[in-house]
């Protein structure tokens, strides 16, 4: 694997040996999105091949993005690396971020031991593009849904684009959780009624659908809906 053309033609003809027509077809409907390609490789197997290529990021990164299970292993990788590698490369990696499921997925463990040091990141992005917004939040969900954390989680959700959808359903899963791990507080935020009514809802359903809170507060939660 010498440059980019020539690993992603063996890592382009390894995926096209692993995958499966069925998932594939079930996968892009998933997705929402003909323009993508999907070949239908599942993700337990891409999280296995980011692996062997995390000490070759920049020629992964200079492969091509015809196809998504190729961004996939993209970002899979980085979120390997160590922080001080990481930040060098995470803009790029947001910059190819075209769907939910590949935005959901990149959760790099190592932003958890810098949380400081990535909000300035996370407001960056929060004024990019759908998906840029989406991995503002999802990365706050994933990593910063602490009690120290409640007042930016809740200035990020209202300075969000929520008339995008998938920012939308990103700040009510976000609220949602905040809602399972600091009932108290999730709750207050509601009563502001400073969300746009489709979120607040849409934040209290899911915050129902969860395991995490008594039949009493998920009562009192549905008598919050708008």
């Amino acid at each position: 694997m010498t440059n980019g053309t020539q690993l992603y033609e063996e890592l382009l003809a390894e995926l096209k040996s692993l995958a499966e027509p069925a998932y594939a077809a079930f996968h892009k409907r998933l997705l929402k999105n003909d323009k993508i390609n999907v070949l239908g490789v599942r993700v337990p197997t891409l999280r296995k091949l980011a692996k062997r290529y995390k000490n070759a990021i920049d020629p992964l990164l200079c492969c091509s993005d015809e196809y998504y299970e190729v961004t996939f292993i993209k970002l899979q990788a980085v979120a390997l690396l160590p922080y001080e590698q990481f930040i060098d490369y995470v803009d790029k990696c947001v910059s190819l971020i075209d769907n939910w499921a590949t935005c959901d997925c990149f959760a790099p463990k190592c932003i958890s031991g810098h949380k400081e040091e990535f909000l300035t990141y996370i407001f960056k992005y929060l004024n990019g593009g759908e998906f840029s917004q989406r991995f503002a939040l999802t990365t706050l969900l994933h990593f910063y849904v602490e009690d120290n954390y409640l007042q930016i989680i809740s200035d990020t959700v209202r300075k969000s684009n929520r008339n995008l959808y998938y920012v939308h359903m990103a700040a009510a899963w976000l609220i949602a959780e905040v809602l399972v791990k600091f009932y108290g507080q999730g709750v207050e935020f509601l009563k502001l009624n400073d969300l746009d009514i489709k979120t607040h809802n849409k934040a209290i359903q899911k915050a129902c659908e969860s395991y995490r809170l008594t039949k009493e507060q998920k009562d009192f939660l549905r008598g919050l809906k708008r």
